[in-house]
């Protein structure tokens, strides 16, 4: 869920790992994003964020406020259809 609104907002080059009980959606460089026992948990500047995972809008809008633009890698074709459950 939340892989597909980050690629509402631009995100397209994300990459998600599965397994554990967890799921990690890489999102850019600086921007990792574990799903775990329902939350979404990530680290800004020097603070550990989490957001309810039953809403992806309002983690966007979070992740938005430190991430407004979209990193551009080079476009390698590849995007795993794995959601963020």
């Amino acid at each position: 869920m939340l892989r597909y609104a980050l690629h509402r907002q631009g995100f397209t080059h994300t990459y998600q790992s599965n397994g554990n009980g967890m799921s990690v959606l890489s999102v850019s460089t600086d921007l990792t994003v574990w799903c775990r026992n329902g939350s979404f948990v990530w680290h800004e500047d020097d603070f550990l964020i989490t957001h309810p995972s039953d809403d992806p809008d309002g983690a966007i809008r979070l992740i938005m406020r430190h991430h407004r633009t979209p990193e551009r890698p080079d476009d390698d074709g590849l995007s795993p259809e794995t959601p963020c459950d």
